[in-house]
């Protein structure tokens, strides 16, 4: 599920705050200066866990690991706007057939300690988490959406195989990125790699640990990285750990370049005091939907889901859940715009469900939901209808778009209430089906007949005890087979056939009403550096390793070389 954070301080707060507050910059140690054509340094929050007390250790699998994202690296990194597997420690893998992986690695890498990158490392890294279940945070190794695997083999010593027990193509990305690859020559002989204290840093990563002394982490440029042509960051910092109130502040006065969480209405709580530095881009990361219990009487018909669903005004949902940042969602659930290539033919042009009552009106009266007397829609039976909007209390944009939604419904004749419960109780419900509606995330990742076949095939049903993917308990056997046979091809032809014939139950079954995007954050300033994705330079925020070799000197930098020109 997708990781929330909830903000309660208003943007107006934040700016009070930021006006009262000119220190941000007092104690910050300068680096050393800046060599033509680089940047001195970029700095960003820690990445450590607030309770790590200054313990060092570099492993990434320990829940205490100092830094994640710039040490050790994945196979390849997945572009989710373009769907492209960008070449990392690996240039290209094919399937073979569906239960078999070729995966081809880049030669010429060394961990930054000098010794060699090869495909025994790969099978070291995937082998720890047969051996060592804790390791296999991405269950390579286990059943869920695709077939676990057997075997991982060194062909030579760039070629890596990979062996299921069936099909499992879905697994693409848990062997491709979701997977870091650890050093054996390190790691092989320390037992549980879960368990070991790293303390030397041997990566393969841009940058190298240099200094750390228990709150600041600095690390300095690998001059060996296998991309060190395209790396012109001197060094990072990584320090503090900063709410949305410290976070504001911090990049408002320079103190950071980077700030990836949650800060409320950044156009004004950030950009609008320096518009010329301080920017944001914030593209989409999932669509938030309501999911309806498919398995309840009149929730079950997908007339009064789709009559529901011109109900809802979308503008006003993401205005007060986002400030207006973040725009309707496309009931397709892809990614609109970065997707829109995927959009199936005979819905371009419809991607979207507008806020029409007037239609919304004529479906349900359509559908048999009249009004009685006293405004309400009934049954059959004549029986009012009346539901409950389950939501998480302390989850303030799903509050706010829950509100929206039951004004919304009510105003077509739909009598529901809110009731805002704890977070865990409402997974409780979720887990036994003992809801109406609630909020949830539809993933926009590339690999589809995961991230929106798992939102409709029976198998994903919870029944009490794990918390499982379809979270609607939409129920169709003719949906199983479809996704099955998405989840099994390599063929991209096949594949496509299949995605739109997906993409279609969304569209026309309603098993999920799309409200608004949700964002991948990131608030970033340009006086130091340039070459932040934007809207003039899109590419996803969501692995950050992709900025080390995209980051430029800002002009007029010491390090910009056209400075002295």
């Amino acid at each position: 599920m997708r990781k929330r954070t909830r903000t309660i301080v208003s943007a107006g707060a934040l700016l009070t705050l930021i006006a009262t507050s000119g220190c941000a910059n007092i104690g910050l140690e300068p680096p050393p200066p800046a060599e033509e054509g680089m940047i001195a340094e970029i700095r960003m929050p820690s990445e450590a866990n607030s309770s790590v007390q200054g313990l060092v250790n570099y492993n990434y699998l320990s829940p205490n690991a100092t830094v994640q994202n710039w040490l050790f690296e994945p196979l390849m990194i997945r572009d989710r706007f373009t769907c492209e597997a960008v070449p990392w420690l690996a240039t290209s893998y094919e399937w073979p057939t569906t239960d078999r992986m070729i995966v081809h690695l880049r030669e010429g890498v060394t961990w930054n300690d000098g010794e060699p990158f090869t495909a025994k490392d790969v099978v070291y890294t995937f082998e720890a988490g047969k051996e060592y279940p804790a390791a296999d945070r991405n269950g390579v190794w286990g059943e869920f959406y695709g077939a676990a695997a057997t075997s991982v083999t060194a062909l030579d010593d760039h070629t890596v195989e990979f062996q299921f027990d069936g099909p499992a193509v879905p697994k693409t990305d848990d062997v491709l990125q979701s997977t870091k690859i650890l050093p054996a020559h390190i790691y092989a002989d320390k037992g549980d790699p879960t368990t070991y204290v790293d303390t030397e840093g041997v990566g393969t990563g841009p940058f190298v640990p240099a200094d750390y002394n228990g709150r600041r982490l600095v690390m300095t440029r690998n001059p060996d990285y296998w991309d060190a042509e395209n790396l012109k960051i001197q060094q990072i910092s990584l320090e503090g750990q900063y709410d949305a109130n410290s976070g504001a502040l911090k990049i408002r006065s320079g103190a950071l370049d980077m700030y990836r969480g949650d800060i409320p209405n950044p156009p004004r709580s950030i950009v609008s005091a320096d518009p010329e530095n301080a920017h944001y881009f914030f593209p989409p990361d999932s669509s938030t939907v309501i999911a309806i219990n498919n398995e309840r009487p009149v929730l079950s018909d997908p007339a009064f889901r789709e009559g529901i669903a011109y109900a809802l005004d979308r503008e006003a949902i993401s205005e007060r859940a986002s400030y207006g940042i973040m725009k309707p969602a496309s009931q397709t659930m892809l990614l609109l715009p970065f997707q829109e290539a995927e959009v199936p033919d005979k819905w371009k042009g419809k991607e979207y469900i507008p806020y029409d009552p007037d239609e919304a009106n004529r479906l349900l009266d359509e559908a048999g939901y009249e009004k009685n007397a006293d405004g309400w829609r009934v049954d059959e039976n004549g029986t009012p209808l009346s539901f409950v909007f389950s939501v998480q209390a302390g989850w303030m944009d799903f509050i706010a778009m829950a509100d929206v939604i039951v004004r919304n419904l009510r105003a077509v004749g739909v009598q529901i209430k809110m009731v805002a419960t704890d977070p865990n109780a409402v997974d409780g419900m979720q887990r036994s089906g003992s809801f109406d509606m609630v909020l949830d995330f539809v993933g926009g990742g590339c690999q589809r007949a995961r991230d929106l076949g798992s939102r409709l095939v029976s198998s994903q049903i919870s029944h009490d005890k794990e918390l499982l993917l379809n979270r609607a308990r939409f129920d169709d056997p003719a949906v199983d087979e479809l996704v099955a046979k998405w989840s099994n091809t390599t063929d991209e032809a096949e594949a496509k056939k299949l995605q739109d014939e997906v993409i279609d139950v969304f569209m026309t079954e309603f098993p999920y009403i799309a409200l608004q995007y949700a964002p991948s954050r990131l608030i970033y300033r340009t006086d130091n550096a340039i070459g932040w994705p934007s809207e003039d330079n899109p590419y996803p925020v969501d692995q950050p390793l992709r900025f080390a070799t995209q980051l430029r000197p800002a002009p007029g930098t010491a390090g910009d070389a056209s400075n002295g020109e």
